[in-house]
């Protein structure tokens, strides 16, 4: 079991606890992290592009011109590529992005961003998110506290005060808070910070074992 600190909303220790070291103390499978964020990433595009083929362009079906004796090109519709207003030939057209990632793929591109987070001491614990209500201010003092200017990422349990603080967070720039079920590789990898509660720790070291 690795040992971390506990701190206080105000930045003070409290205590101390136990991370499982099946998922934060492991040797960081890097190719297994750039698979899950290649999959999430590709499964953000909307893939809704598309582009008028023959089929959908207007105009009319009739030939333009006789087929001989005008000593231009033979042409039967005024629709095909070539022509001003005409189709686009092999547009992109609506297509799903995703890709396919294994479970366990996904769970060790987890517990390798997890653990690659405590060795660069980028992790934090805290005891609680308590907000008694939507207040901001109280979400700007704990990040001053702690001093964290850049992308932060919390996680929390949704049994605890989840909705408040979420709400409180919400339009602060550099903070992001999910669900410790909801946690995923990109989001770990892309934020500078990851703060996790205690009891959510506790949970991502059951789960993601």
């Amino acid at each position: 079991m690795s040992k971390i600190d506990v701190y206080n909303q105000e930045a003070k220790v409290v205590k101390s606890m136990d991370l499982a070291d099946a998922v934060f103390a492991i040797e960081p499978n890097q190719q297994a992290m750039y698979d899950a964020i290649l999959a999430y990433q590709a499964g953000l595009r909307q893939g809704t592009h598309a582009t008028l083929t023959r089929a959908y362009v207007s105009g009319t079906g009739k030939k333009p011109f006789r087929q001989k004796g005008t000593g231009r090109a033979r042409q039967g519709s005024t629709r095909a590529t070539q022509w001003r207003h005409g189709a686009i030939a092999f547009g992109p057209q609506p297509r799903k992005y995703g890709v396919k990632t294994n479970r366990k793929v996904r769970r060790l591109a987890l517990r390798s961003a997890l653990s690659e987070k405590l060795a660069g001491e980028k992790l934090t614990v805290i005891d609680t998110l308590n907000f008694d209500g939507i207040k901001t201010k109280k979400a700007v003092a704990l990040m001053n506290a702690f001093g964290f200017d850049r992308k932060t990422l919390f996680v929390a349990d949704p049994s605890e005060d989840y909705d408040n603080a979420y709400m409180s967070m919400r339009n602060i720039p550099n903070a992001l808070l999910v669900p410790v079920n909801e946690l995923n590789v990109y989001d770990i990898v892309n934020a500078d910070r990851l703060v996790f509660t205690e009891k959510a720790a506790e949970t991502a070291g059951e789960v993601f074992a």
